[in-house]
């Protein structure tokens, strides 16, 4: 029987290869359509190895001394401080590296053949691109005028698009803030558990994004119904049976399925020579990291051509094959709802089951997939009936109207096929967004921070008051910057301190600035220079602060064998109690506030200033420019731009994957929708020329065209909008939270009713070649 089995299916191959230019057309657009399919597929097979190899080049670079012990000087040893800025929302990565040793025998990161000397600078080939152009002067700026010597290699990269640098410096101090000696490159970073509603999410994405993509391999593979069943009927006529039949159309989706496959797999290997140079949403690969899984790649080679047999077998199920034509079952009595409802109603019992809650839980990622994907298949599977029912009753209209009711009357199921691509991405995308939405609005973490009262903070570390004067002159001189207040902060410990058993000492925060500063950070009331102020945060105890009269030592040190010369200083007599407040970056601070006059920073070891920044408004690039005066070679020196809500790094992942995700299926769709309907205008060529000949206008043709593709696209987005939200506020209740917004749907609708007039634009042209004279020649 598999002999048999075998045969039948290699005739039916061999037919769709043997079948002439029309048949070579029939198995090419189904080719064509399933090498779509299966490019997406093998893309998306593709991800999993593609973020491990970023992974992997990301932790090889990182240094060891992560969670370990200080490393001792060495021949190899090697400074290392983080010197990472940003560029106009661009990440660059960046580290100043300084050897203990000679250079050459220094330990050396991935993709560093030699280490850059002081003043030198090796760079990723994108950031060396991006330092020739004019934008890139800017940024440029930023380096002191160290000179490019070299290039990171591949190895040494998150990925080709990435700006990356490393620096060279001879000033640089060991275990001094983020200053450290490293003997060695490499760790295994554990990111720790996905929170669970973030799961959901991914889930949901990835089926959203995935089924659409099923369901039109599901449809390609059936392109060329009524030119098949013009065979099929022939092979009767000839004496084959009814399941030889069958099985002889299964191999002709079966070759054209295979064809797609090489297609599939063809068009894949040349867009992924291109991947180094692409860039979406900040992410880049090289091209060798775009190789699928090969676990996945094997199970792609195998589901598609038997989804392929599967699928034809099962539309097949409802025809009777005979010797004088092929006849469809059951026209009479209609397509069937109650089964598409039980569809629908055992996904979202499926989705109920698997937890009503999942916040602060566990999530059953597979159970909620099988949920999504039965919701999104019972929603499908209503638009042909749905188109079917509502066809019927159609009567009347233009010419153009009713051409395309009276086709869509004949035929509704070729045209629900086409369209069930875009009603399963739209309702999921639906659904899709109101989760987003609202995880979205969770995620997102309020700061503390008030952009109104200042847009960028900037911090240093100085030595006395004539540095941080410096310091603040020059961030309030910086292009763009409309005014500036700056403090300065130490730490110190009171003489009447004891260390606890482990040796550590209790420290206060002493700040000094003049009184504008001052009254930014506490309740002063009048202010003059000289004056001190004590104040708690509100969790703190008062009892703690130190009182009129009491020394402090401002050596900064938490130890007690850390501890050097005294620094002593006395709190006035004089000094006021006051209320600490929120300043602009969120920051409740306590301890001692002081004015220049009473309290010279110069005896503060660890003095760190601090410029609040108000920048002006519409200053272009000002934010670039507070950066290139604090400058990169300093690893003391941060500037942070101040904003009210901020999202976790995570949740960003995910959004960029959506995105991109996103912007591959829907052009698929669109190339999906376009070839559809390119192959149900070639089979009408002969009934178009017809229509001509007796004297059809062209533009009566083309409306209906329009027509046949927009009624069941609004159909399909009505089905989609009400079944998609649905699905939204079925999957809002599991993480516990009520639906904000109601028209998400209405930007996706918007989207597929462009997607109407760009397949019809795109089928023109084709109409055009088939509305000729000889499209009537037969033989």
């Amino acid at each position: 029987m598999i002999r048999q089995w075998g045969r039948e299916l290699l005739m039916g191959a061999r037919m769709a290869a043997a079948g002439g230019r029309a048949g070579w057309s029939r198995t090419l657009l189904t080719a064509v359509g399933v090498g779509l399919g299966v490019t997406v597929l093998l893309l998306a097979a593709s991800v999993p190895t593609a973020m491990s190899a970023s992974s992997a080049r990301t932790d090889a670079r990182q240094h060891m001394w992560l969670g370990g012990d200080e490393v001792a000087a060495g021949e190899r040893t090697l400074v290392l401080a983080d010197a990472g800025t940003e560029f106009r929302d661009k990440r660059v990565w960046g580290r100043l590296v300084q050897p203990d040793g000679e250079r050459e025998e220094a330990v050396r990161p991935p993709g560093v053949a030699e280490l850059p000397a002081p003043g030198e600078m090796l760079v990723s080939p994108a950031l060396r691109e991006l330092l020739g152009t004019a934008a890139g002067a800017l940024l440029a700026e930023r380096f002191d005028g160290a000179r490019v010597v070299g290039t990171i290699g591949p190895e040494g990269l998150e990925g080709p698009r990435e700006y990356a640098f490393y620096l060279g410096s001879d000033e640089l101090t060991a275990h001094e803030g983020s200053t450290y000696r490293v003997a060695e490159f490499g760790v295994e970073a554990d990111s720790g558990p996905l929170d669970p509603v973030l799961v959901l999410l991914v889930v949901v994405i990835l089926v959203v994004l995935l089924m659409p993509i099923a369901v039109f391999i599901a449809t390609a593979v059936r392109f060329g119904g009524e030119s098949r069943d013009r065979r099929l009927a022939a092979l009767r006529l000839v004496g084959a049976d009814v399941n030889m039949t069958r099985r002889i159309a299964a191999g002709e989706a079966l070759f054209g399925s295979l064809l797609g496959l090489v297609i599939g797999a063809g068009v894949f290997l040349a867009a992924r020579s291109f991947a180094g140079g692409v860039e979406l949403f900040g992410n880049s690969v090289y091209p060798g990291d775009m190789t699928p899984a090969w676990p996945l790649a094997v199970l792609i080679a195998i589901l598609v051509p038997v989804s392929a047999v599967a699928v034809t077998l099962l539309a097949l199920r409802g025809v009777a094959i005979g010797p004088l034509g092929v006849f469809r079952e059951g026209t009479d009595r209609g397509r069937r709802l109650w089964w598409r409802l039980v569809v629908s109603a055992l996904g979202t019992a499926v989705l109920v089951a698997a937890g009503s809650k999942v916040e602060g839980g566990t999530v059953s990622e597979l159970w909620i997939a099988t949920g999504i994907v039965l919701v999104l298949i019972g929603i499908t599977s209503l638009l042909p009936w749905l188109v079917e029912r509502l066809v019927s009753r159609m009567r009347g209209g233009p010419l153009s109207w009713q051409l395309a009711t009276r086709r869509l009357q004949l035929n509704s199921g070729m045209a629900a096929r086409a369209v069930s691509g875009v009603t399963v991405a739209v309702a999921g995308a639906v659904a899709l967004q109101m989760l987003f939405s609202t995880v979205e609005a969770r995620d997102s973490r309020a700061t503390g921070q008030d952009p109104s009262r200042a847009q960028v903070m900037a911090e240093a570390v100085v030595s006395d008051g004539a540095q941080a004067d410096a310091v603040l002159a020059d961030f309030a001189a910086t292009e763009g910057v409309r005014s500036s207040l700056g403090f300065v902060t130490g730490h110190g410990v009171s003489e009447e301190t004891e260390p606890d058993e482990s040796g550590y000492l209790t420290t206060v925060m002493v700040t000094v600035g003049d009184c504008a500063t001052l009254r930014q950070l506490v309740r002063t009331g009048p202010c003059a220079d000289g004056d001190v102020y004590v104040a708690a945060a509100p969790d703190e105890e008062s009892g703690a602060l130190p009182a009129p009269g009491e020394r402090i030592d401002l050596q900064g040190a938490y130890e007690v064998s850390e501890r050097g010369t005294p620094r002593w200083w006395t709190v006035p007599d004089g000094a006021q109690r006051a209320e600490s407040v929120l300043d602009p970056v969120g920051w409740q601070r306590s301890g001692v506030f002081a004015t220049p006059a009473a309290l010279d920073v110069a005896l503060m070891r660890d003095g760190r200033v601090t410029a609040m920044l108000r920048t002006e408004p519409g200053a272009p690039d000002v934010l670039e420019h507070v950066r290139n005066t604090a400058g990169v070679t300093d690893p003391s020196v941060r500037v942070m731009a101040l904003v009210s809500t901020r999202a976790s790094s995570e949740f960003a992942s995910i959004r960029s994957g959506l995105l991109i995700g996103s912007l591959i299926v829907m052009l698929l769709i669109a190339a999906s929708m376009i070839v559809s309907t390119l192959e149900q205008l070639r089979d009408r060529k002969r009934q178009l020329s017809v229509l001509v000949a007796f004297g059809t206008r062209r533009s009566t043709l083309g409306a209906s065209v329009l027509w046949q593709t927009a009624i069941p696209v609004v159909l399909g987005l009505l089905l989609a909008a009400a079944g998609g939200t649905g699905l939204g506020v079925l999957l809002l209740d599991m993480v516990g939270e009520s639906a904000s917004d109601w028209l998400t749907f209405l930007p996706l609708a918007g989207a597929g009713l462009g997607m109407i007039a760009l397949v019809t634009l795109a089928s023109l042209p084709s109409l055009w070649r088939l509305m000729r004279p000889d499209g009537l020649r037969t033989e």
